[in-house]
């Protein structure tokens, strides 16, 4: 299963993403992402310009529920180049925006809520949203199982893994081994970490980001 370090916190990009690349250069982490918000388009271009030189996957995240911010953040994906685009709901759309580009598009499966965003969806629901993606030509989907309102979030990955053939990727308030484990059982191909890390709770007695990211990184 693969992590994917997200340089967000709060559903934003970190101000000082640039530095944060360079403390966290050496550990091996191969799945890098981020959010058009929080930093400004210069910087993203720099940020995914480093990630792409030090030989890793870049994935951006769209974090509004509005349409057309949620197509604008599309359009700044595909301006970019990241490999994956992660969220929205927006199916027909985005796809018809990333036409001709080599990007995968993960959208979220349920009714995706609010900033930081929360998930609304019984595992039915998430099912029907996995089948309707696939078959629209979507890699996978993108799960907020872990910011369910309405359900139990393994019982939503379990009906994600169940529904779908493609990339599966539970994001969202992970914040432990036990969670990272029962989402591998579950059937989840990757899952992701941000505020988690920034904010010290992978390790609540340790002091650095690295210190946060390598147990994580050997999991």
């Amino acid at each position: 299963m693969d992590f994917i370090f997200m340089l967000t916190r709060d559903d934003r990009t970190v101000t000082d993403c640039l530095d944060v690349l360079d403390t966290i250069e050496d550990l091996g982490i191969t799945h890098i992402g981020f959010k058009d918000v929080g930093a400004d388009p210069g910087t993203l271009a720099r940020l995914h310009t480093r990630i792409k030189d030090m030989g890793a996957t870049t994935y951006l995240e769209v974090v509004s529920t509005h349409r057309d911010q949620a197509l604008a953040s599309v359009r700044a994906a595909a301006d970019l180049g990241v490999d994956w685009l992660m969220g929205g709901t927006w199916i027909e759309e985005t796809l018809a925006l990333l036409h001709g580009t080599s990007i995968g598009y993960l959208p979220f499966a349920g009714e995706p809520l609010g900033h930081p965003t929360r998930l609304a969806g019984t595992p039915d629901r998430i099912a029907r949203d996995c089948r309707r993606a696939e078959a629209a030509g979507c890699a996978g989907v993108d799960l907020l199982a872990y910011r369910a309102t309405d359900a139990d979030p393994l019982d939503l990955v379990r009906a994600a893994r169940a529904a779908t053939t493609g990339r599966l990727v539970v994001a969202g308030s992970i914040t432990g081994a036990d969670q990272i484990h029962a989402l591998a059982e579950a059937g989840a191909d990757a899952f992701t970490i941000g505020s988690a890390a920034f904010d010290g709770s992978l390790q609540p007695h340790a002091g650095t980001l690295r210190s946060q990211l390598a147990p994580v990184v050997g999991l």
